[in-house]
């Protein structure tokens, strides 16, 4: 029996059981298709335990007993698709599910934005009730209407407690029950698919666990010094932070175990890509680039099997890194010793966004991080970087969303919101994938945790704001036909001024009329006028969005820039004025 056989899978003379169990001594199924009684299993030469059971039924629970030493355990299947509870019984999924012949392709990367979702959290009905696939459903067509085409789903697998962030998971192909299950993820992705939208999903192998409280901990019996079994390294590469519960990235079993994940995400599940969490902890048992003496060779081609794996199944499938390295092999193909994933995310850009808008002296703000993010490129491609400056890592762990650390207490003042655009409109005009934190388009406050709701109410009270939102994703998006070069490779930095604290940068694609674009910052409180600076080339250039008008806010002051004609005899110079903590984006017809 092969690693495509374990599981449960429904065959024509019955319902097949595998499992892996290479250490015990006997195997048996047992659950309510035979009253709980024991089937005993029969094994193969590789330690694969098999049983074909008649009359099994999708929502039936089941669990396997192995016997070692001579003492019973009794285990949850690991490729168990649905669980009563993360504490409870493996339930027989049913594998049929009306698809509606989707056939969805994602937008191309360089027009791809971002909206990462946790479905706990999004949209609770209320203060007691959990958010589930069907809550987030409901605001799918909010999100296609503020220009959304990818959702970065936080973890939605069964996790070791019920509310959590979901980076601590156990069973890594069951979809969280308190969530609506698998049926529930099913449905989410084809109405994101419905509605032109991606759906990328956030997976963790650099642990599984806490480990003992896992039912793959020691999972046959066998394990060396108490630690945790065939699952897992039993020796000093199983220390991570979150425990002893690195997975055995060498054990061929453990890889496969693995990537038929991706596989079972990206077929079964019709997930259009994946992002993987800290790969810096699959390559480095401490977390850290360039250090040999720490490195596992194993995770490396473990993560090159994972993108290779991905783009077999579904080539134009989007597989990014968490490695807070900058390191670019990680994004190298794979042929020329890379990792091959598709993009990192890029975790010192939020750093300097917060460092240039969170401080409340305009004198102390370093825009040359900002300039430096600007041109930061992975082997020279903008898109193989998602950027951002709010995600559910930066705005919680101690800290707070930008718009809370703006001005603490009050997350929705002038302040709050002037530079809260400041740091979406950096995002979304900065090269490389962009990506919103759920809720900063309508300013909500406090830090990201597993427990509270956005307040939709502020989606209301603040619409200016999220119309702002919708105007600079469709920028972003070159919807209107006049931006394509926000979609581009090109970034060059046109002006920066650390006394006015004026910033411009130019971006292109190909270059030309309804190309060319100007994004100029203004990062004081002080309307700056009659100001000079080089434009790429000289003719008309006109103003395609305004922070500072009042249909965003009726308390921004309505300043108006005015389009711009670069002069030619002096090189392409222009003069331009613009509001206090204010972004205007400009390009040529």
């Amino acid at each position: 029996m092969t690693h495509k056989q374990l599981g449960v899978i429904v065959t024509s003379k019955g319902t097949r059981f595998g499992v892996w169990a290479p250490f015990a001594e006997a195997v048996a199924v047992s659950g309510g298709f035979n009253g709980w009684s024991r089937t005993p299993m029969e094994r193969d030469e590789h330690g694969n335990w098999w049983a074909i059971i008649a009359d099994v039924q999708p929502g039936q629970e089941y669990k396997y007993v192995l016997t070692y030493g001579g003492h019973e355990h009794y285990k949850n299947d690991p490729r168990a698709l649905q669980m009563t509870t993360n504490a409870g019984n493996a339930l027989i999924a049913d594998p049929d599910f009306d698809w509606q012949d989707d056939s969805f392709t994602p937008a191309p990367r360089n027009q791809q934005v971002i909206y990462e979702m946790h479905i706990g959290t999004f949209n609770r009905p209320d203060a007691s009730t959990y958010g589930t696939f069907q809550t987030a459903i409901d605001k799918l067509d909010y999100l296609q209407e503020l220009g959304i085409n990818a959702i970065e789903l936080m973890p939605i697998c069964s996790m070791s407690m019920d509310r959590g962030w979901g980076y601590a998971p156990d069973y890594i192909y069951a979809v969280e029950s308190l969530y609506g299950g698998r049926h529930g993820l099913l449905t989410f992705v084809r109405e994101a698919h419905r509605r032109g939208i991606a759906v990328i999903l956030d997976v963790v192998y650099n642990h599984f666990g806490p480990g003992d409280g896992l039912d793959l901990w020691q999972f046959d019996g066998w394990n060396v010094d108490d630690m945790g079994g065939v699952y897992f390294y039993n020796d000093w590469r199983a220390t991570t932070p979150w425990g002893s519960c690195r997975p055995d990235y060498g054990r061929p079993e453990v890889q496969s175990y693995i990537t038929d994940n991706v596989r079972f995400w990206l077929s079964d599940c019709h997930i259009d890509g994946l992002r993987l969490d800290s790969t810096i902890y699959v390559r480095n048992v401490q977390g850290h680039n360039n250090d040999p003496d720490n490195d596992i060779p194993d995770g490396w081609k473990l993560m090159q099997q994972v993108t290779k794996t991905a783009h077999e199944v579904k080539p134009d499938s989007f597989v990014i890194a968490e490695d807070s390295s900058g390191n670019d092999y990680i994004t190298k193909p794979v042929h020329d010793g890379g990792a091959g994933f598709s993009s990192q995310w890029q975790v010192t850009f939020p750093h300097a966004v917060r460092q240039a808008l969170d401080n409340p002296d305009d004198a102390s703000r370093d825009l040359a991080t900002i300039a430096g993010e600007l041109t930061q490129y992975y082997n020279g491609d903008a898109f193989q970087r998602v950027i951002y400056s709010d995600s559910h890592d930066s705005s919680a762990n101690g800290s707070a969303r930008l718009s809370e650390q703006i001005d603490p207490g009050d997350a929705s003042s002038i302040f709050a919101r002037r530079r809260s655009l400041l740091a979406s409109a950096l995002t979304l005009t900065a090269p490389g994938i962009p990506m919103l934190l759920q809720g900063q388009e309508f300013m909500q406050d406090g830090d990201f945790n597993d427990w509270r709701e956005l307040d939709w109410h502020r989606a209301r009270k603040f619409s200016g704001i999220v119309t702002a939102h919708r105007h600079l994703v469709a920028l972003r998006r070159n919807v209107h036909g006049n931006t394509a070069g926000l979609t581009g490779n090109g970034t060059n930095i046109l002006h920066l001024n650390h006394d006015t604290k004026i910033l411009a940068y130019h971006r292109w694609n190909k270059g030309g009329a309804g190309d060319d674009t100007v994004i100029v910052f203004n990062f004081t409180n002080q309307l700056i006028s009659d100001y000079t600076i080089d434009f790429p080339v000289a003719g008309s250039w006109k103003v395609r969005f305004n922070s500072d008008w009042q249909g965003y806010s009726p308390d921004f002051t309505d300043h108006q820039t005015e389009d711009i004609v670069a002069n030619e005899e002096t090189g392409g110079t222009g003069t331009l004025s613009i509001a206090p903590y204010s972004v205007v984006i400009l390009s040529r017809d």
